[in-house]
Parts: C-alpha cells; structure tokens; sequence
C-alpha cells in the first residue's frame, strides 16, 4: 500500500477516541435507564406524576415531546423550504443575499435569548388572544420552529446551490427560467438532502430544554389543545436535576434519557430506511 494513502496515526487515534467516548455515553445511558426501569416498574408508564404517592408516570411527558417535535419540524421545514425558494429562485439578489446572511446570524443566537424574548413578546400575544397562561404547546411549537429554522435552512440551501450550478447550463440550454430549474429540476434531484435537514431539525427540536421549560408550561398533563401546558422529557430532566437529586423520582431521568436516545436512534434508522438505495433522490 502506498504511504500515501494510509490514514495518519493521530487521525486514527481520534476517530477511536470520539467511538470510545459516544459508545460510553450511549452504554451509561442505556444501563442506568434500564436499572430505572427496574426500579420504577409499571408506575413509569402511566399518565400519573406523583413522587409523593409513589407514581412516576412519564407518558404524558413522551407524548408532549412528540407532539411539540414534530409540529415544530412541520412548521419549521415549509418555512425552511420557502426560504431556500426564495433565495434561489423567486428573490432579487439583494434580498436573497440578506435572507441568508440572516438565517446566519440566527444560527448563533443562544437559544435562552429566544426564550426570553418569547416570555415577554409572544407568551402576552397567546394569553391575550387566545386565552390561557400562554405558556403552552403552541408557544413552545412557534418558537421551536424559529429555532429550528435557520439550521435546516442553511442545510438545504448548501445542497440546492450545488445542485444549481450543476444544472444551470442544461436548464439555460431548455430555455428554464431560474425558479423553473428550481422546481422542475433542483428540488427534486435534493430530494435526499431535504429529507435530511428534516432529520436534522427534528433531533433539534427533540433535543432543545430551554424552550420547553421556559414556554411549555410544565405541566404533567397531554397536549390536548394547542394551549395545554405541557411537560417535555427534557424539560423534566432539566427541572428534576436543578431541585431532586437524589429524590424518589430521580431514576425516572435515566428513563427520560433513554427514551430520547431511542427516539433520536430510530429517527436516525427511519431516515437510512426511507433514502437507503436512492441516491440524489
């Protein structure tokens, strides 16, 4: 073998550094999630949060993680998507050029600024229009799919500009329009990339503790309506570390954890499964 093209030795460290590292996270997680699972039993998945009583219920939890997940990626990807449209083929290039120097910016805004932000201007926007506290589902859902946004966004856009300039002359050549290549040609031929910046704004969204606790609400109910307070897994393991260590109830993170390594996992599998084989589509 040439010595080229062998994989330096501080490069090899590294790559098995990194595995090591993650393989011990994912073991400790998945270990202590199961010894909570022992400890807790069938109390943890029921729809009661009661420490004090002996009830550590968590579905309600799990369901207002995936309610308020995936409605911020529904809403998140289509704004994402109109962005990228519009800076490759319906803005001026003005306009595009400040669009993108935006979602930029926005990438390096720390999320508790959103949080706080969203206290103050939009919380007062949702009690007073549509009743409630307005710490709720969809206080946390609109502000989610901001965060979210800009990320899946630049993702898509990198993929469509490379896109773009591979096809340009053989559009210009069948006489398309720029927002005609995009639609007829570019979008679909990023078909792949697309669903990957959705995969990329759910384990976001998923993911996120500040959002959740500062306008969800925090209350161990389902996400019935829109305006239901309700309590993330992360939240709840934001929350129970900052005042229970230690507590009766404390397993129940390891369980909240695993959970949403699971749920990350399989959305990472499910998205393998769906564009395994399609290569560019």
């Amino acid at each position: 073998m040439d010595n080229a093209s062998k994989t330096p030795l501080w490069l090899t460290a590294s790559a098995l550094y990194v595995s090591a590292l993650l393989a011990s996270v994912f073991a400790f997680v998945i270990i202590c999630a199961a010894d909570g699972l022992l400890e807790g039993g069938a109390t943890l998945f029921t729809s009661v949060w009661a420490p004090e009583g002996g009830s550590f219920g968590i579905v309600p939890m799990i369901a207002a993680t995936v309610v308020i997940s995936l409605s911020a990626l529904a809403l998140g990807w289509c704004v994402s998507l109109g962005c990228v449209c519009f800076v490759h083929g319906f803005g001026g290039s003005f306009a595009s050029a400040l669009l993108l120097s935006l979602l930029r910016v926005m990438t390096a805004v720390p999320t508790v600024v959103y949080g706080f932000a969203s206290v103050f201007l939009l919380v007062p926007l949702v009690r007073d229009g549509l009743g409630g506290s307005g710490f709720c589902v969809l206080s946390a859902v609109l502000v989610l799919s901001l965060l979210i946004t800009p990320t899946m966004a630049l993702s898509m856009e990198s993929a469509v500009a490379q896109t773009e300039e591979i096809c340009r002359l053989a559009a210009a050549s069948l006489g398309l329009s720029r927002a005609q290549n995009l639609v007829f040609v570019v979008l679909p031929a990023c078909g792949r990339w697309l669903r990957a910046s959705a995969l990329l704004g759910f384990g976001r969204a998923a993911g996120d503790t500040m959002i959740p606790v500062m306008l969800a609400g925090n209350a161990v109910q389902y996400p019935l309506s829109p305006l239901s307070a309700v309590r993330a897994l992360t939240a709840h393991i934001g929350l129970a570390l900052s005042s229970d260590v230690g507590s009766s109830a404390y397993y129940s993170l390891f369980v909240a954890g695993g959970i949403l390594l699971l749920l990350g996992a399989g959305a990472n599998l499910l998205f393998r499964f769906i564009c395994g084989g399609k290569d560019g589509k």
